[in-house]
């Protein structure tokens, strides 16, 4: 069996998302956006914590209908760093919603909630 990767599952949602609720015609148009956060060397990793980068950061932020939103991509064996668990208890503490989704469906699972 074929395992798919967390880069797959983040481009399915978007995909999805931005077809959804993210195109001109759409009346409020949502947004949904990922957040870079790897780099090819230690030089460039440097650069990005200089301009901002923040450990553990989740993949996605999606503003839907007036709120926003923190979406981590998960594979099924995929687990939280401590660094992204820190993120989400920092996001939560604030009031908004922090989500670790594996694949495509959880995330409409959300979407319908919300």
């Amino acid at each position: 069996m074929k395992t798919i990767t967390e880069n797959k599952i983040q481009q399915e949602i978007v995909m999805y998302y931005r077809n959804t609720y993210c195109l001109k015609h759409h009346t409020p148009r949502n947004i949904i956006f990922s957040v870079p956060n790897d780099s090819k060397n230690a030089v460039e990793q440097m650069r990005k914590v200089a301009t901002g980068l923040y450990a553990g950061v989740s993949d996605l932020i999606m503003i839907h209908f007036g709120k926003v939103y923190f979406i981590e991509v998960k594979t099924d064996t995929g687990r939280q760093s401590p660094k992204q668990i820190e993120f989400q208890q920092i996001v939560q503490n604030q009031g908004f919603e922090y989500h670790v989704v594996k694949n495509l469906e959880d995330f409409r699972n959300i979407i319908t909630i919300m």
